[in-house]
């Protein structure tokens, strides 16, 4: 399934992409479902294992997720059997990042070789790992805010993976097991604020930093997450490229590493690195302008597009 959280007359709801480009809202197809079958507490029990929040719904695991999938089939052929709106067309609903209100945004750093190489660096033992806050999410149809703290702001193309259950010394035979589905993100840089020290949270965690979207595409639909092209554009060219078979430290292993660290969590979201191309590293440097419009697409998931926005002081 492709699960997307979308706006509507005011309201976020989780719901599910079909192919005919339309949005089944998740909680409400279950609510109908329960009703043509006669249940009682329709409303509540819907609540319980299909909720209309994203980290709740990841917080079903397996269960809700097949329950989702029977109660969007009957929504789809059942469109006008229920009080609320079933099935919205995608040109009248706003796309949000799927997960709105991660508990961590785990980032990887220098985890394709050829960043690595492009920096001057050599091959890392271990992950280097560093944060987001819950601040910088923005969704696919937001513009990325550009605050007058910096002129150095930089794109880096992300392929990310959020939890799906509790995950704590996992191994990394295990470890696709406890991952929901797969994602894009752009780790949005203020690069001079990033090295004004040796620690880098500063220039990561402005508001707005953290484009996703458009969807989250579920485990059982893309198995594999090697062999996937990453590509990112800045108003159609190509600054970056690579493929998620050149990860240093693959997804099995992040799921290992991170969950001997700390305990994940349904709707944790973990950044898995960038390839070779930011614009600090291109010779002459480049940097994000006002109005421009950053592209990147993955195989098997789409497209996240933001288009940048400078905001004036005081803002």
């Amino acid at each position: 399934m492709k699960l997307v959280t979308f706006s509507s007359q005011g309201f976020k709801r989780i719901g599910a992409i079909y192919p005919e480009n339309v949005v089944v809202d998740l909680n409400y197809a279950y609510q109908a479902l329960l009703e043509s079958e006669g249940k009682l507490r329709s409303e509540q029990i819907a609540d319980a294992y299909v909720p209309a929040t994203m980290e709740e719904f990841l917080q079903g695991g397996n269960e809700s997720l097949s329950i989702a999938q029977k109660a969007a089939d009957y929504a789809i052929n059942n469109r006008d059997s229920f009080r609320h709106q079933l099935v919205h067309e995608i040109e009248n609903i706003k796309l949000e990042a799927p997960v709105q209100k991660p508990s961590k945004i785990i980032c990887v750093g220098h985890n394709y070789r050829e960043h690595i190489a492009e920096m001057g660096r050599e091959l890392p033992p271990f992950p280097v790992v560093f944060a987001k806050f819950a601040n910088t999410v923005i969704g696919p149809q937001d513009d990325i805010p550009f605050f007058p703290i910096s002129e150095q702001l930089d794109y880096e193309a992300e392929f990310a993976f959020v939890v799906g259950q509790r995950a704590r010394n996992v191994s990394k035979e295990d470890a696709l097991d406890y991952v929901a589905g797969y994602t894009i993100a752009n780790d949005v840089t203020y690069r001079d604020i990033q090295r004004r020290t040796l620690e880098w949270l500063q220039g990561k965690t402005v508001e707005g930093s953290a484009p996703m979207g458009p969807w989250l595409v579920t485990s059982d639909e893309l198995s594999d997450p090697s062999g996937l092209n990453v590509r990112l554009t800045v108003n159609g060219e190509e600054r970056q490229k690579t493929n998620t078979s050149n990860f240093v430290f693959d997804v099995k292993y992040l799921v290992e590493f991170l969950s001997n660290l700390m305990t994940l969590e349904p709707g944790d979201i973990v950044l898995t690195g960038t390839p070779g191309g930011v614009g600090i590293a291109r010779d002459p440097q480049v940097f994000l302008k006002d109005g421009d419009v950053v592209k990147i697409e993955i195989d098997k998931i789409g497209y996240l597009e933001n288009r940048v926005r400078r905001v004036g002081e005081g803002k």
